[in-house]
């Protein structure tokens, strides 16, 4: 399909994926099937949403672990949600840039062999094209290509920035991504880089802006099990970071003895 979601049509589909505490990959699957069907129904394999199921507009709703009545109700929320979205005109494709030869596709285009982006565009000079099913972000200014690892980011948002190395600036479900602190896959010289970017600093900020929000006064918190299950979250974002290298394994012990003590 020479098409991709618009940008208005994947943060609404981040809206829904949010409600329903899901991934976004998720739902862009579901998505996709829905439309296919103009939103009357869907057939999925999904393992988030049990494996192999099947959707109906009028409430028909079959899944994998037929007895798991929560995830039925999961499924027929997401699926009436997206529906209505697609009804209402709220998600909607997009098509490709065309390649130098007028066919759609990616042989062409400017960032290589990352395959299908969930989106596109370009502002001010600079191009950029978000890939949240393989983590990937790619920069275009100048002529020149910058691949970054987006680690667990899914980016639904771009702005305008007044300063600093890009003219865009990206959000994700944690906010502001600063994109000194992820980790450069390749630069425009196309060389691949296995390690994460040299920069202690930037390293730092990453782990510093996930432990930062559980400082907070525990008055401020609405209660303790919500509490605990902040420091439980941060607990995994490090864990991931420690997967990709970015920490090190005494490091990720250190900050998670930390978190813990705070319960």
């Amino acid at each position: 399909m020479n098409a991709i979601f618009t940008d208005a049509s994947f943060q609404n589909m981040i809206n829904v994926a949010n409600k329903y505490g899901v991934s976004t990959n998720a739902v862009t699957d579901l998505t996709q099937r829905l439309m296919s069907s103009n939103g009357s129904m869907a057939q999925f394999n999904i393992p988030e949403l049990g494996g192999g199921g099947q959707w109906m507009q009028g409430g028909m709703t079959m899944v994998g672990d037929m007895f798991n009545n929560n995830l039925k109700y999961l499924v027929d929320g997401l699926c009436v949600d997206l529906s209505n979205l697609i009804h209402q005109g709220a998600i909607q494709y997009k098509p490709l840039p065309k390649t130098e030869n007028g066919q759609g596709g990616f042989s062409a285009n400017w960032w290589g062999d990352l395959g299908f982006p969930n989106s596109t565009g370009s502002q001010n000079g600079t191009s950029y094209a978000i890939f949240n099913d393989i983590h990937r972000l790619a920069i275009q200014e100048n002529g020149k290509v910058t691949v970054f690892d987006t680690l667990d980011n899914n980016i639904g948002g771009v702005g305008q920035q007044q300063g600093g190395n890009y003219s865009v600036t990206f959000t994700s479900q944690y906010g502001n991504v600063n994109l000194g602190s992820l980790p450069i896959v390749s630069g425009s010289d196309g060389v691949q880089k296995s390690q994460p970017i040299q920069n202690n600093e930037a390293q730092k900020n990453v782990v510093e802006n996930i432990v930062a929000p559980v400082n907070a006064p525990i008055e401020a918190v609405n209660n303790n099990s919500a509490f605990e299950e902040d420091i439980f979250v941060k607990i995994e974002k490090l864990a991931g970071l420690k997967d990709k290298g970015i920490l090190s394994v005494e490091e990720f012990e250190n900050k998670k003895s930390d978190l813990l003590n705070r319960l």
